[in-house]
């Protein structure tokens, strides 16, 4: 159901105009620039009546700008990385300019630099009065950029609300088989989860024990 009507009786132009869907491994046809990609964000806008105009121009450019791919806008997509593609496919669904976002990994590809950038934008989206729903598999990242919280195992919902309420080291055991601890985020209001793995639970029962990882 979208505002109220049954989805599939819609036409597929009247539905883009109010969601926008960005999937897991969205695919470009070959060749084809990320300009031309982001530009195709304003398709469900346009008409026999209204065709290409400048106020497109103008935020097929803001869209690359909000995800930091401007300098790559004559490039073509599939000479992209992996996430300098997954920004490109955001601006996309940015170029939509629709109130309500459904976003499939928006991270994948990402490192967590890019990562913390996307889903601060995001956040800004929401601020600015979007409706966004998320799919995200890195649970601390989830509990962070959250406002609802919604938790599923084998398609059943096992909780779901502000992630204060629903995170619960108990609940990670049920819902991913996931040891951890659960502890305040130190730089937000939010809970953090530390996962405890088998080698750190053996390290944990050996007083003074400290274990070293080189980066790099």
């Amino acid at each position: 159901m979208l505002d109220g009507e049954d989805i599939a009786g819609l036409r597929t132009r009247d539905v883009a105009k109010k969601l926008g869907l960005l999937p897991q491994a969205p695919v470009a046809p070959e060749g084809l620039t990320v300009a031309d990609l982001v530009a195709k964000g304003r398709h469900p806008h346009q008409s026999w009546l209204r065709q290409w105009s400048s106020d497109d121009a103008g935020v097929v450019e803001r869209a690359l700008a909000m995800t930091g791919v401007s300098d790559l806008a004559d490039r073509p997509v599939d000479s992209l990385s992996g996430g300098q593609r997954q920004r490109v496919w955001i601006s996309m669904a940015l170029a939509q300019g629709t109130d309500l976002l459904l976003l499939d990994e928006p991270t994948t590809y990402l490192d967590l630099a890019h990562a913390i950038d996307v889903l601060d934008l995001v956040d800004d989206l929401h601020e600015s009065g979007r409706t966004v729903v998320m799919v995200l598999h890195d649970l601390n990242l989830a509990t962070r950029y959250s406002d609802n919280l919604i938790v599923m195992r084998a398609g059943s919902i096992l909780a779901q609300g502000h992630p204060r309420d629903v995170i619960t080291a108990e609940l990670l055991d049920e819902a991913f088989g996931l040891r951890a601890t659960v502890i305040d985020d130190p730089v937000g209001d939010r809970p953090l989860i530390v996962p405890i793995g088998r080698t750190h639970a053996r390290l944990g029962q050996v007083p003074g024990r400290k274990s070293q990882v080189r980066l790099g």
